[in-house]
């Protein structure tokens, strides 16, 4: 049993803590070390011996609760009606200039809700009670479709059934890029110094990378790329093509030997004619799913892109010739991880091997 971090007891969690006290009390009788009691109780040893101190000095009722704790002004329906309130956000309560909740304004909605008065500190110590905390919010746009998102398999199920009857191998793809300015990352440096890390100033120019990760049940997790440099050319294209993604495709179906459940955004170039009709004609051994709009954290592809950032962090570069081979070596590390590609599915909650979910229609040609 771990101590709470703060925020006070409820009467029960005290009477825990109390009966936890008592039993210690009997390995002290029976002569038990302090590193052996604290092992059993998984509490600190600091805390063991200031039991057995109070216990030498007053026995068994020196360990008990020294009277009753605060109790809640809230009731257990009360609290569920003020986190049904808090999840719809500070807007619809009428904070207008930021959509954060504060101690002050939380206050000020248990006062309007239940005519209750609370302190600031109360407040704190209420959400600490409940395993509330301070944390940065994600971003998720405000076009976001959530009908076309099911909670449950994650938008989809389609997908995974087809895979699941034609043996194929389901894969994600998406793209990323790096200019010649380092993504930020922590150094050790004198406190009180920062440190500073040279870049490019000038210059124009990127690496575009796309990349697709590929998962077949009972087999090893795969990651493939394509790279594209863009130099700030007239007329150069900026990024790829329908024709690029096409030899993509090509390239993920000749390495595996497997059919393909290819799943996308939808980027303007993936929705170009051309790639409906590669598919029809492929359609023996390819299938194209749209993922749900503004929906990237159901991709597992953003995850190697995260790795990717992180591993190029402060990166020394000063052309896109050093950048490009930056990039390669990376990700091709990448490439020999597999536990970290299934580490990025992981992250988005999906389950390949769900084969009994319902098909929704897959993407159609305009």
């Amino acid at each position: 049993m771990r101590y709470a971090d703060g925020g006070g007891l409820t009467p029960k969690e005290q009477a825990d803590r109390e009966r936890l006290r008592l039993e210690a009390a009997e390995r002290f009788e029976r002569g038990e070390r302090n590193e052996d009691i604290a092992r059993a109780f998984r509490v600190s040893e600091r805390s063991v011996r200031k039991w057995r101190r109070a216990w030498r000095e007053g026995g068994t009722e020196a360990l008990r609760s020294k009277g009753p704790m605060c109790r809640e002004k809230l009731t257990p329906l009360q609290w569920e009606r003020l986190v049904a309130e808090l999840k719809r956000g500070p807007l619809a309560h009428g904070f207008k200039d930021d959509q954060r909740w504060t101690l002050k304004r939380i206050k000020l909605l248990i006062g309007r809700l239940f005519h209750i008065g609370y302190t600031v500190e109360g407040v704190w110590k209420l959400l600490k009670r409940h395993g509330w905390s301070w944390q940065v919010p994600l971003r998720r746009a405000v076009e976001r479709d959530e009908d076309g998102i099911e909670l449950e398999d994650r938008g989809v199920a389609g997908g995974k059934k087809v895979a699941a009857e034609l043996g194929a191998t389901v894969c994600f793809e998406d793209e990323s890029g790096q200019d010649l300015s380092p993504p930020r990352g922590h150094t050790w440096a004198p406190r009180g110094e920062r440190p500073v890390v040279s870049v490019r100033g000038r210059g124009h120019g990127r690496v575009n990378v796309a990349g697709v990760v590929c998962y077949r049940k009972g087999c090893r997790s795969h990651f493939f790329y394509k790279l594209h440099v863009y130099h700030g050319r007239k007329n150069e294209p900026k990024s790829f093509t329908w024709q690029d993604y096409r030899d993509l495709i090509v390239l993920t179906h000749q390495q595996l030997r497997t059919p393909l459940v290819w799943c996308w955004d939808n980027l303007n170039v993936h929705l170009m004619q051309e790639l409906f009709d590669f598919a029809e004609e492929h359609r023996e051994w390819l299938r194209i799913f749209q993922l749900p709009s503004y929906a990237p954290e159901l991709n597992p592809a953003e995850g190697v892109w995260s790795l990717l950032k992180r591993a190029i962090a402060n990166f020394v570069a000063t052309n896109l010739v050093g950048l490009e081979r930056i990039v390669k070596r990376k990700l091709k590390k990448l490439q020999y991880r597999p536990d970290l590609i299934d580490g990025c599915l992981i992250g988005t909650g999906l389950l390949i091997a769900a084969e009994e979910l319902a098909e929704p229609e897959p993407a159609s040609s305009r």
